[in-house]
């Protein structure tokens, strides 16, 4: 049995396989459970779980290509990878973008991406403060 995560974030999918496709190979997700309707994936302490929007929903609108980005969302989510330039290209290969524009934190460069399906996150790479 899997321990209940500490934290977690849930995305609504048009294309759930797609979807996790996309997040598994950009972030190194591995996967707990995939079914028709869900997919559970987890880096430690943190799950990703992206549910399929019922087809009656789904089949009344479309995505774009390249998707409309969504924006004017009230959240965005982040997550540290190894290095943004390779991000980059993996987010390319399964049908998002890694978006130009990097700044500086505390102890890391960011920059902002969006999934095949619009939905706007930051990536974060660790950096050592000068």
């Amino acid at each position: 049995m899997v321990d209940p995560a500490a934290a977690g974030l849930f995305i609504y999918a048009r294309d759930l396989e797609r979807l996790r496709a996309f997040y598994q190979a950009l972030l190194g997700l591995g996967e707990i459970h995939v079914r028709e309707d869900v997919a559970v994936l987890e880096l430690p302490g943190l799950q990703l779980v992206i549910h399929a929007i019922p087809r009656h929903i789904a089949d009344s609108f479309e995505i774009s290509s390249p998707p409309e980005r969504r924006e004017e969302a009230a959240l965005k989510f982040f997550f540290t990878v190894p290095a943004l330039d390779e991000a980059a290209v993996i987010a390319a290969a399964h049908g998002g973008e890694v978006l130009d524009g990097r700044w500086d934190g505390r102890g890391f460069r960011a920059c902002n991406g969006v999934d095949p399906e619009g939905n706007i996150f930051q990536l974060r790479e660790t950096r050592q403060e000068r």
